[in-house]
Order: C-alpha cells, then sequence, then structure tokens
C-alpha cells in the first residue's frame, strides 16, 4: 500500500499505462529472511496494463466506469532505500523489479478506485538476484477522468 501519486492513460481499446510514485512497503532482498521484515520505501513503479473483461462485465450489467475490470500486466518498480544498515554492514544504492502481475481494478461514481494485484518478479540490485511474489493495493480518488476512463 503506498500514499502517492498515480496516473493511468489509456493507449488502447482495452490497455492503458499505469504509473506511480510514493512510498510503498516492499521485501528488501538484501535481509537474511526477506518475509521477516517489510520496509516502506521511496518508489517508482509502472504496469502496461490489458483489460480483459470489460464485455462479460457490461453483458452481467456490472459497472465498467473507471477501468473496472481484471487485468494482466508486465510490472516493473524501483525501489529507492538510500543508505541503510543490514547486519553491520552500510549499503547504499536503490533495486528493482520486472515481472507480471494479474489483478483487478474497481472504481465507483463517487469517484473511489481501488485496484490489487499478485504476481512475481526478478528483483535486481546490490545482491543475488532472484525471483520473489509481487503483490500490490492502491486506493484511491479519480482526480481527472479525461483520458483513461472508460465507462461514461
Amino acid at each position: 500500500m503506498n500514499p502517492g501519486f498515480e496516473y493511468e492513460m489509456a493507449l488502447g481499446t482495452n490497455t492503458t499505462f499505469d504509473i506511480k510514485a510514493g512510498l510503498q512497503v516492499a521485501i528488501d532482498p538484501l535481509l537474511p529472511d526477506v518475509y521477516e521484515e517489510l520496509a516502506f520505501l521511496p518508489t517508482l513503479a509502472g504496469q502496461y496494463r490489458y483489460y480483459y473483461n470489460f464485455e462479460k462485465r457490461q453483458r452481467n450489467r456490472k459497472q465498467i466506469y473507471g477501468n473496472s475490470a481484471n487485468y494482466v500486466a508486465p510490472a516493473t518498480a524501483v525501489f529507492f532505500p538510500g543508505t541503510r544498515t543490514i547486519e553491520n554492514e552500510i549499503v547504499k544504492g536503490a533495486f528493482g523489479y520486472a515481472g507480471i502481475v494479474t489483478g483487478l481494478q474497481r472504481s465507483f461514481d463517487s469517484g473511489f478506485n481501488f485496484s490489487v494485484d499478485v504476481g512475481a518478479a526478478y528483483y535486481m540490485g546490490q545482491f543475488d538476484s532472484a525471483i520473489y511474489p509481487v503483490a500490490n493495493l492502491s486506493i484511491g480518488w479519480i482526480v481527472s477522468e479525461k483520458r483513461w476512463c472508460v465507462g461514461r
């Protein structure tokens, strides 16, 4: 979950580019047990989303406003943790991942919006690169719907 700014722009009929900048809870692959302790890190993340069930949702009389649909997306993120001490050693530098996620986004007439996705990614940085899980939860309000919002 990350406080920050998110912008989603339509690229095609069912595709968007979603970019986020903010603070994000993340694993730190440099820790001996990466799942033991989570970090709150400045992050820049992006996804190229393909929404695949607009038609089915419309047939079932469900809302599609604000890209309320399910998606798959290649996902990337870069984390900027700054200088930190891990196992009595000073560590500097950013790290990131590239992977794939599947998720859903729901938006409501009030402007309330949320998306959640899960997947796997290859983490790279000043450590032995490896594949770790990815999970994202984004909650917010739609400020402007001009360029990306379907269903209105």
